[in-house]
């Protein structure tokens, strides 16, 4: 699939806050904060792909 400039600089971003919410996860675990940002970062995870596919749709680079 051939992406556009916006759809790469979108999935960096939250590649990057989703690592670092993983990252800050297994630094900190056994700790509250340790869940709360495994939490985080599965709704990240959400987010992006629902961002990610309505991006799809509305571009017309990318296929929409």
């Amino acid at each position: 699939m051939k992406t556009c400039r916006r759809f790469t600089l979108l999935h960096r971003q939250f590649e990057q806050e989703i690592r670092f919410l993983t990252e800050h996860s297994a630094r900190h675990a056994g700790r509250r904060v340790a869940k709360s940002n495994a939490t985080y970062a599965i709704s990240a995870k959400q987010r992006m792909a629902r961002a990610l596919s309505g991006h799809v749709g509305r571009c017309p680079e990318c296929g929409g």
